[in-house]
């Protein structure tokens, strides 16, 4: 097969898995190895040609810009909350693990004991490509989720560098406890200097405008290839924990640019996952996988029962952790694309260091890594939904703006029992809502408070209502990725001109609430008017055109907010995006009195 073909197939089929995982809701990653395992050792389709070196430097090239994305995700105001567990689970956790895995494969799994080592390193790493995507599906809340967050992002490159000095140690003539310790320090001297000291030279150089726009993404991503290849001629896989502080460097640092790089890793990672999670198992073969026997499978069940609760257990004994979330850690630890490729560079090359049985470490990391996937990507919501970790149904919304017109809004959607949270900075303005009974937010929403304490994942929209027709585009623009941008709305804006060229474009606002002249003043005119926000239930015998034509019988303009439709869920109405109210709904409107 022609390489330009293969690179589209691998890319096109990729994706593809990806959006079949999204619309089945299952972890992508199941699908990703699924179709791997098909297109390799079952059909042959996919077949790189390169040699096993090869193939680990273009995994490893793939891996660090994962992990610099992860690490860019962290940010330090989270360990003001939770910095005594991921303390634990960062310095306590991995040699636990390392150790505990490493019984668990000698004796369970028959491994030789070096083979046996170097498994259980490798099964340190828990990984954000895996944990990141089960806290989304899972809406866990913030405190829970920064545990699993810090543990799987910083333990990744941890993992690896342990089963590397563990791979040293058996296999490099000469190597001793005392050369391991050597290595494990000059990785962290070069995380430090390398990792630490690039990513606060390169967002120096980005704040000073030393680099154009479209420049820096660009830039940025082959620096962090730069660090991690630079890094591992220090020390042997010390890159990975490198690119990892690159990433919390740049991602902790006062950048303008900030969201926009991040945005751009994340796209790239999303690509890169869905080629990494399917080149991976294809390389198997079917001998590969006809090592898997009883005893794989007993070990499976050890790593799951035994191993991560055991190690959860010690590292977090006394910690001021909830019990809860020690529950959901002892349980929850997914492995994902660094077990995957730090297994297939190391299998091979303990077979030649004269391990043979270390032919069995790959298709045991895949074994892992579907075990681990399935049972708790299919099992995190139930438990956390049973531990009170997760947030309700998103169905709700965020108001930003306490005025008089969206108290009464939040009346009328609390009477129908839907959340609301209203947000303002001024604590006056919020104090009738409070005496109401509403959910406040004190402070402002585009604020690093906001960001890290404002707990949204039990609201569906966003409504800016404030008579800053400005700021309300700001916030939207802000907030429309986390909602979803269909669900981020705004206030109309003032018609001061009739030329819509000359008015802001849908591109720099969020979609236009209720109608085009639904703007802050009038809603507000109109409420001093007398006019209130009214509940109809519609029926088969009673539809949206009966409600319109007695509205409309009344000689005056009405508008139409939303409803909740018959499942349950709250729609706002838009006139870019305008709702279609069916029997069963109970419709909101805006309307003279009677």
């Amino acid at each position: 097969m022609h390489v330009a073909t293969l690179i589209l197939l691998v890319l096109s089929v990729g994706l593809a898995s990806q959006w079949l995982a999204w619309r089945l809701h299952i972890p992508a990653i199941v699908v990703l190895i699924a179709t791997g395992i098909v297109l390799g050792p079952v059909t042959g389709i996919v077949d790189l040609g390169l040699s096993q070196s090869g193939f680990s430097e273009l995994i490893g090239l793939g891996v660090a810009i994962i992990l610099f994305e992860g690490g860019m995700a962290l940010q330090l105001g989270e360990l003001r909350r939770v910095g005594h567990g991921v303390g634990r689970l960062t310095v306590l956790g991995p040699p636990l693990a390392w150790a505990l895995g490493a019984l668990a494969a000698h004796y369970v799994a028959g491994l030789s004991w070096p083979v046996a080592w170097v498994l259980g390193a490798i099964l340190v790493v828990t990984g954000p490509t895996v944990i990141l995507p089960l806290i989304r599906q899972a809406r866990l809340n913030k405190d829970s989720a920064s545990l699993l967050k810090w543990e799987g992002i910083v333990n990744d490159p941890v993992g690896v560098l342990l089963a590397v000095l563990t791979f040293q140690y058996f296999t490099v003539g000469g190597e001793g406890v005392g050369d391991a310790l050597a290595g494990l320090g000059a990785a962290v001297a070069a995380a430090v200097v390398l990792g630490g000291g690039v990513g606060w030279l390169t967002g120096v150089a980005f704040r000073r405008g030393a680099v154009p726009e479209h420049l820096k993404a660009p830039i940025l991503t082959v620096l962090v290839l730069v660090v991690y290849w630079a890094s591992n001629l220090v020390q042997h896989e010390a890159g990975l924990l490198s690119v990892t502080v690159m990433g919390v460097v740049i991602g902790s640092m006062p950048l303008v640019e900030r969201e926009t790089l991040r945005v751009f890793k994340e796209n790239l990672t999303v690509v890169l996952l869905s080629v990494l999670f399917l080149v991976i198992p294809s390389q198997l073969s079917l001998d590969d996988l006809a090592l898997i026997d009883l005893r794989a499978g007993a070990f499976v069940l050890a790593v799951l029962f035994v191993v991560r609760p055991l190690a959860i257990g010690v590292a977090l004994f006394g910690a001021p952790v909830r019990t809860r979330d020690k529950v959901l850690l002892a349980w929850i630890a997914p492995r994902g694309i660094v077990a995957a490729a730090t297994a297939s560079l190391f299998g091979p090359a303990l077979v030649e260091a004269g391990y043979p049985d270390a032919e069995r470490l790959l298709p045991f990391a895949f074994l892992i890594i579907l075990a681990t996937v399935l049972a708790h990507g299919f099992t995190i919501g139930p438990l956390t939904r049973w531990l009170g970790l997760a947030a309700r149904r998103a169905n709700g919304l965020l108001v930003v703006g306490a005025t008089a017109w969206t108290r009464e809004l939040t009346r009328a959607l609390q009477k129908l029992d839907v959340d609301v949270l209203v947000a303002d900075g001024a604590y006056a303005r919020l104090r009738p809502f409070r005496m109401d009974g509403a959910p406040v937010f004190y402070g402002e929403v585009l604020s690093e408070e906001a960001e890290e304490e404002l707990e949204t994942l039990h609201l569906s929209h966003i409504l800016c209502a404030t008579p800053n027709d400005f700021y309300n585009a700001l916030v939207c623009q802000a907030w429309g990725a986390r909602f979803g941008r269909h669900r981020a709305l705004q206030l109309a804006t003032h018609q001061e001109s009739d030329d819509a060229a000359k008015r802001m474009t849908l591109q720099q606002r969020g979609y236009l609430a209720f109608d085009a002249h639904a703007d802050y003043e009038t809603l507000q005119q109109r409420l001093d008017d007398g006019w209130t926000v009214q509940t109809t239930k519609l029926t088969d015998a009673y539809g949206i055109a009966d409600l319109e034509e007695r509205l409309e019988g009344t000689g005056e303009a009405w508008v139409l907010i939303g409803g909740v439709a018959s499942d349950g869920g709250l729609r706002l109405h838009s006139v870019e995006q305008p709702i279609e109210p069916e029997a069963g709904w109970r419709v909101l409107t805006f309307a003279p009195p009677g």
